[in-house]
Protein backbone atom coordinates (compact mmCIF):
# COMPACT_ATOMS: atom_id res chain seq x y z
CA UNK A 1 0.00 0.00 0.00
CA UNK A 2 1.71 3.16 -1.26
CA UNK A 3 -0.15 6.31 -0.23
CA UNK A 4 0.37 10.06 -0.61
CA UNK A 5 -1.25 12.48 1.83
CA UNK A 6 -2.20 15.75 0.12
CA UNK A 7 -3.55 18.88 1.76
CA UNK A 8 -2.71 22.37 3.01
CA UNK A 9 -0.39 23.00 5.96
CA UNK A 10 -2.15 22.29 9.24
CA UNK A 11 -4.82 20.04 7.74
CA UNK A 12 -3.72 17.12 9.91
CA UNK A 13 -1.68 15.13 7.38
CA UNK A 14 1.29 14.57 9.69
CA UNK A 15 -0.82 13.57 12.67
CA UNK A 16 -2.90 11.10 10.67
CA UNK A 17 0.18 9.71 8.90
CA UNK A 18 1.68 8.82 12.28
CA UNK A 19 -1.58 7.17 13.37
CA UNK A 20 -1.85 5.20 10.12
CA UNK A 21 1.80 4.17 10.47
CA UNK A 22 1.02 2.61 13.84
CA UNK A 23 -2.25 1.02 12.72
CA UNK A 24 -0.99 -0.46 9.44
CA UNK A 25 2.70 -0.92 10.30
CA UNK A 26 3.90 0.93 7.23
CA UNK A 27 6.33 3.84 7.63
CA UNK A 28 5.53 7.51 7.30
CA UNK A 29 8.15 9.02 4.99
CA UNK A 30 8.80 12.75 5.27
CA UNK A 31 11.21 14.26 2.74
CA UNK A 32 12.05 17.00 5.22
CA UNK A 33 13.13 14.39 7.76
CA UNK A 34 15.11 12.53 5.07
CA UNK A 35 17.02 15.69 4.16
CA UNK A 36 17.86 16.48 7.76
CA UNK A 37 18.98 12.91 8.44
CA UNK A 38 21.15 12.78 5.32
CA UNK A 39 22.83 16.07 6.19
CA UNK A 40 23.50 14.96 9.78
CA UNK A 41 24.88 11.61 8.60
CA UNK A 42 27.12 13.29 6.02
CA UNK A 43 26.06 10.94 3.21
CA UNK A 44 26.91 11.79 -0.40
CA UNK A 45 23.33 12.92 -1.03
CA UNK A 46 23.34 14.78 2.30
CA UNK A 47 26.49 16.69 1.39
CA UNK A 48 25.02 17.61 -1.98
CA UNK A 49 21.83 18.84 -0.32
CA UNK A 50 23.84 20.79 2.27
CA UNK A 51 25.67 22.57 -0.53
CA UNK A 52 22.42 23.81 -2.02
CA UNK A 53 21.07 24.89 1.36
CA UNK A 54 24.29 26.68 2.34
CA UNK A 55 24.15 28.72 -0.87
CA UNK A 56 20.56 29.72 -0.12
CA UNK A 57 19.10 27.66 -2.95
CA UNK A 58 16.38 25.03 -3.02
CA UNK A 59 17.32 21.37 -2.98
CA UNK A 60 16.64 20.11 -6.54
CA UNK A 61 13.65 17.83 -7.00
CA UNK A 62 15.78 15.03 -8.43
CA UNK A 63 17.97 15.03 -5.31
CA UNK A 64 14.91 14.86 -3.04
CA UNK A 65 13.51 11.99 -5.12
CA UNK A 66 16.86 10.18 -4.95
CA UNK A 67 16.71 10.39 -1.15
CA UNK A 68 13.11 9.20 -1.24
CA UNK A 69 13.90 6.21 -3.47
CA UNK A 70 16.81 5.28 -1.23
CA UNK A 71 14.44 5.30 1.75
CA UNK A 72 11.57 3.31 0.25
CA UNK A 73 13.94 0.56 -0.85
CA UNK A 74 14.57 -0.23 2.83
CA UNK A 75 13.01 -3.48 4.15
CA UNK A 76 10.42 -1.72 6.33
CA UNK A 77 8.84 -0.22 3.19
CA UNK A 78 8.26 -3.61 1.58
CA UNK A 79 4.55 -3.50 2.53
CA UNK A 80 4.19 0.14 1.52
CA UNK A 81 4.70 3.68 2.79
CA UNK A 82 2.94 6.97 3.45
CA UNK A 83 4.37 10.07 1.75
CA UNK A 84 3.69 13.20 3.80
CA UNK A 85 4.61 16.60 2.35
CA UNK A 86 5.81 15.46 -1.08
CA UNK A 87 5.14 16.08 -3.89
CA UNK A 88 4.27 19.76 -3.57
CA UNK A 89 4.10 20.68 -7.26
CA UNK A 90 2.95 19.05 -10.49
CA UNK A 91 6.57 18.95 -11.70
CA UNK A 92 7.55 17.01 -8.59
CA UNK A 93 4.57 14.68 -9.03
CA UNK A 94 5.57 13.94 -12.62
CA UNK A 95 9.18 13.22 -11.65
CA UNK A 96 8.07 11.04 -8.74
CA UNK A 97 5.59 9.12 -10.89
CA UNK A 98 8.31 8.35 -13.43
CA UNK A 99 10.81 7.28 -10.75
CA UNK A 100 8.30 5.00 -9.00
CA UNK A 101 7.20 3.47 -12.31
CA UNK A 102 10.79 2.50 -13.03
CA UNK A 103 10.87 0.69 -9.68
CA UNK A 104 7.51 -0.98 -10.30
CA UNK A 105 6.07 0.84 -7.28
CA UNK A 106 3.13 2.97 -8.46
CA UNK A 107 1.11 4.99 -5.95
CA UNK A 108 -2.07 3.19 -4.88
CA UNK A 109 -3.97 6.20 -3.51
CA UNK A 110 -3.66 9.93 -2.88
CA UNK A 111 -5.69 11.02 0.15
CA UNK A 112 -6.79 14.63 -0.24
CA UNK A 113 -7.43 16.37 3.10
CA UNK A 114 -10.31 18.68 2.18
CA UNK A 115 -10.68 21.65 4.51
CA UNK A 116 -12.12 25.16 4.31
CA UNK A 117 -9.07 27.42 4.36
CA UNK A 118 -10.77 30.03 6.58
CA UNK A 119 -11.42 27.29 9.15
CA UNK A 120 -7.83 26.17 8.77
CA UNK A 121 -6.55 29.64 9.66
CA UNK A 122 -8.66 29.54 12.83
CA UNK A 123 -7.28 26.11 13.67
CA UNK A 124 -3.64 27.14 13.22
CA UNK A 125 -3.82 30.53 14.94
CA UNK A 126 -5.12 28.83 18.09
CA UNK A 127 -2.52 26.06 18.11
CA UNK A 128 -0.07 25.95 21.03
CA UNK A 129 2.85 23.53 21.37
CA UNK A 130 5.06 22.25 24.15
CA UNK A 131 8.63 23.58 23.75
CA UNK A 132 9.89 20.21 25.02
CA UNK A 133 8.12 18.23 22.31
CA UNK A 134 5.35 16.72 24.43
CA UNK A 135 2.53 17.54 22.05
CA UNK A 136 0.21 20.31 20.96
CA UNK A 137 -3.08 21.80 22.09
CA UNK A 138 -5.61 24.34 20.86
CA UNK A 139 -6.98 27.24 22.84
CA UNK A 140 -10.54 26.41 21.70
CA UNK A 141 -10.77 22.86 20.35
CA UNK A 142 -8.29 21.03 22.58
CA UNK A 143 -7.28 23.24 25.53
CA UNK A 144 -4.79 21.98 28.14
CA UNK A 145 -6.01 21.24 31.67
CA UNK A 146 -4.27 24.39 32.87
CA UNK A 147 -4.49 27.29 30.37
CA UNK A 148 -1.18 27.90 28.62
CA UNK A 149 0.57 24.96 30.31
CA UNK A 150 1.72 21.59 28.93
CA UNK A 151 -0.27 18.72 30.46
CA UNK A 152 2.82 16.48 30.39
CA UNK A 153 5.72 18.55 31.73
CA UNK A 154 4.14 21.79 32.93
CA UNK A 155 6.14 24.01 30.55
CA UNK A 156 4.57 27.19 29.19
CA UNK A 157 3.03 26.46 25.80
CA UNK A 158 4.19 28.55 22.84
CA UNK A 159 2.78 29.65 19.51
CA UNK A 160 5.01 28.76 16.58
CA UNK A 161 6.11 31.65 14.40
CA UNK A 162 4.56 29.86 11.42
CA UNK A 163 1.21 29.95 13.23
CA UNK A 164 1.03 33.75 13.15
CA UNK A 165 -1.93 34.75 10.97
CA UNK A 166 0.06 36.70 8.36
CA UNK A 167 2.45 33.79 7.87
CA UNK A 168 -0.40 31.31 7.67
CA UNK A 169 -2.09 33.29 4.91
CA UNK A 170 1.20 33.43 2.99
CA UNK A 171 1.52 29.64 3.28
CA UNK A 172 -2.06 29.21 2.09
CA UNK A 173 -1.38 31.31 -0.99
CA UNK A 174 1.69 29.20 -1.75
CA UNK A 175 -0.43 26.08 -1.36
CA UNK A 176 -3.13 27.40 -3.69
CA UNK A 177 -0.57 28.35 -6.33
CA UNK A 178 1.81 25.40 -6.20
CA UNK A 179 0.13 22.40 -4.59
CA UNK A 180 -3.63 22.64 -5.18
CA UNK A 181 -3.17 21.78 -8.90
CA UNK A 182 -2.17 18.29 -7.73
CA UNK A 183 -5.83 17.61 -6.95
CA UNK A 184 -6.62 17.77 -10.65
CA UNK A 185 -3.39 15.94 -11.56
CA UNK A 186 -4.14 12.90 -9.39
CA UNK A 187 -7.86 13.09 -10.10
CA UNK A 188 -7.13 12.41 -13.76
CA UNK A 189 -5.14 9.33 -12.72
CA UNK A 190 -8.08 7.87 -10.76
CA UNK A 191 -6.10 7.54 -7.53
CA UNK A 192 -7.47 10.60 -5.70
CA UNK A 193 -9.62 10.00 -2.61
CA UNK A 194 -10.98 12.96 -0.60
CA UNK A 195 -11.83 13.11 3.09
CA UNK A 196 -13.33 15.74 5.37
CA UNK A 197 -10.30 16.93 7.34
CA UNK A 198 -12.43 19.14 9.61
CA UNK A 199 -14.07 16.10 11.21
CA UNK A 200 -12.96 14.95 14.68
CA UNK A 201 -9.56 13.22 14.70
CA UNK A 202 -10.89 9.68 15.15
CA UNK A 203 -13.48 10.20 12.43
CA UNK A 204 -10.79 11.40 10.02
CA UNK A 205 -8.79 8.26 10.77
CA UNK A 206 -11.89 6.17 10.13
CA UNK A 207 -12.36 7.82 6.75
CA UNK A 208 -8.75 7.10 5.82
CA UNK A 209 -8.91 3.46 6.88
CA UNK A 210 -12.16 2.99 4.99
CA UNK A 211 -10.63 4.38 1.80
CA UNK A 212 -7.48 2.34 2.14
CA UNK A 213 -9.44 -0.81 2.91
CA UNK A 214 -11.18 -0.43 -0.45
CA UNK A 215 -7.90 -0.37 -2.40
Amino acid sequence: MRVIFLGPPGSGKGTQAKRLQEAQEIPQVSTGDLLRQAVRAGTALGKEAQGHMDSGGLVPDQLVIALLLERIEQPDCARGFILDGFPRTVAQAEALEQALAQKGMPVDAVVNFEIDLSKLVERLVGRRVCPNGHGEWHVTFNPPAQPGTCDVCGAALIQREDDQEDRIRTRMETYRRDTEPLIDYYGKRSVLRSINALAPMDEVMGQIESLIGAI
